[in-house]
């Protein structure tokens, strides 16, 4: 079953309009908890209530009041929101295309695809994303969703179109302004010099899949065994702040320790096959070391 649409619309650049339905992309681990009065099985429940009168209001009968200071209230109905933007409810105009990699990601919120929404425009679509695709650009686009407009970037991945909703310039802060100073660019060679191998020694290929939500799964654990009545036994003390005279010498374990890891990392693949044919898992590991050699000459120039 098809997942049902978010929004939909149509995406707009030029003369060219194309039928679009908006999906979530991307779901949030989360285990849900109720609140309760400590001591008894009462659950605690959220109401709408008049301060006034003390009675529970109905989610029909509320409507949105905007503070202009001195206690008044400019009270605005869910219908006058959607009056002033009829077309643009409707519609992600595309007003430029940028280079994805010109985009600082402290601009994306959120991820969502589109999909063609009429099958008789679909190729229109897949022009828009081969198009995207081919010159690694996005569509930056705006609309209203919800009684809010939103900056969009429309990108390609592979056979869909994402949709990252973005912040507005205005809407990031200023680290200068939020955080104070901050240290100047280091001047301590050694150190960073070690900063530098261990980054290096740590690095390797993104995949996604590499990473798991243990926070959740130790929650869902801690639930499971006050349900049997075991005891909480607590694995890992939080970290203490490294000292400037322990600097160096953490750096130095860290980058061997990383290296070790490594190294064995390597070597795994090639004690899985030493059951099989002998022959070619020796040109197999002729091969992967080919690259490694040339990689070593281009730092060493």
């Amino acid at each position: 079953m098809m997942a049902r649409a978010i929004w939909s619309g149509f995406i707009s650049f030029g003369l060219v309009s194309v039928p679009v339905g908006l999906y979530s992309a991307t779901e949030e681990h989360q285990l849900d908890f109720h609140q309760f009065q400590r001591g008894t099985s009462d659950r605690i429940r959220n109401k709408r209530v008049n301060e006034r009168t003390g009675r529970e209001v109905d989610y029909e009968k509320i409507v949105k009041g905007h503070d202009v200071g001195g206690g008044e209230y400019v009270i605005v109905e869910q219908q006058e929101l959607a009056d002033i933007a009829p077309g643009r409810s409707r519609s992600l105009e595309i007003s430029r295309f940028v280079d994805l990699d010109e985009i600082d990601p402290i601009h994306f919120q959120k991820s969502y695809y589109l999909a063609p929404s009429d099958a008789g425009n679909a190729s229109s679509y897949g022009l828009l994303r081969d198009a995207l695709a081919k010159t690694n650009r996005a569509g930056i686009a705006s609309f209203v969703m919800r009684s809010k407009e939103y900056l969009a970037a429309i990108r390609a991945d592979g056979k869909v179109l994402v949709l990252e909703t973005m912040f507005f310039a205005d809407e990031i802060r200023d680290p200068a302004k939020e955080l104070g100073d901050l240290p100047a660019k280091s001047s301590a060679t050694k150190q960073l010099k070690m900063a530098v191998d261990l980054v290096e020694a740590m690095s390797g290929t993104w995949r996604a899949g590499d990473y798991k939500d243990s926070y959740t799964e130790r929650v869902k654990k801690l639930v499971a065994d006050k349900r049997k009545g075991k005891e909480i036994v607590l694995s890992e003390e939080a970290p203490e702040a490294t000292t400037t005279t322990d600097l160096v010498t953490a750096l130095r374990a860290s980058v061997e320790a990383a290296r070790s890891r490594r190294a064995a990392g390597k070597k795994a693949p090639a004690k899985k096959t030493a059951g099989a044919k002998r022959t070619p898992a020796k040109k197999a590991a002729a091969k992967k070391t080919a690259p490694k050699k040339s990689a070593a000459k281009k730092r060493a120039a």
